[in-house]
């Protein structure tokens, strides 16, 4: 793997209960006869250092894709901070080197081949400890960067504040902005409903190189 820029570690979140899809892993959900965790593995894997997955339950569902399953730690069902907080413990305890880790929800279909880059560029240029993509008008603050060395603040917020929201974090770290265009397919289309996975096959279909 040959980048420009630091070592990092992917997360895929999978750690939802998936309500609006009747339960179920959406990571698992088939588009073009291709699941979309397959989808998103694809796109991080030449990004990357190496790939975890978070995911609460049974880890051997996951078992043919061969990742470490990292389960939270904050009971619950504490959100996706939770999940970010498992995979910079892990980071900490199994990749010494690796100082950053890039998270993505395991339900976007259609990720940019050059997310990492740009959400390092951003923070670099804007001079702040964390970036976060945005398409369009939406901003989606789970598709991030996170430093490993804000481990114990963000266990911290969590267990001791109960603060769950992802940008009340953020804003106190400082947060940087990378842009997409969100035409003609958003990069960051996410499958919640089963209307979500009916377009994103259409969209496949139809653009094959996204």
């Amino acid at each position: 793997m040959t980048t420009d820029h630091p070592p990092t570690l992917g997360l895929v979140l999978a750690g939802g209960l998936a309500r609006r899809m009747g339960g179920g892993d959406k990571a698992l959900i088939e588009i073009g006869g291709v699941t979309i965790l397959e989808r998103v593995l694809a796109r991080l894997r030449p990004q990357c250092s190496g790939i975890v997955l978070n995911a609460n339950g049974d880890p051997r569902r996951f078992s043919p894709y061969g990742l470490p399953v990292i389960p939270d730690d904050v009971p619950d069902f504490a959100g996706p901070l939770a999940g970010i907080l498992a995979a910079l413990d892990w980071a900490a305890a199994n990749m010494s080197a690796i100082e950053w880790v890039v998270s993505v929800p395991g339900d976007c279909p259609f990720l940019p081949k050059d997310m990492v880059g740009r959400l390092h560029a951003a923070r670099i240029a804007e001079n702040r400890m964390l970036s976060c993509a945005k398409s369009g008008d939406w901003r989606h603050p789970v598709i991030g960067l996170w430093p490993v060395s804000l481990r114990a603040d963000l266990r911290h917020a969590l267990v001791n504040e109960d603060l769950h929201k992802i940008e009340v974090w953020t804003a106190r770290h400082g947060v940087a902005i990378a842009e997409w265009p969100d035409t003609p397919v958003d990069p960051f289309f996410n499958v919640n409903t089963p209307e979500d996975r009916d377009r994103a096959a259409a969209l496949a279909g139809q653009y094959r190189d996204i």
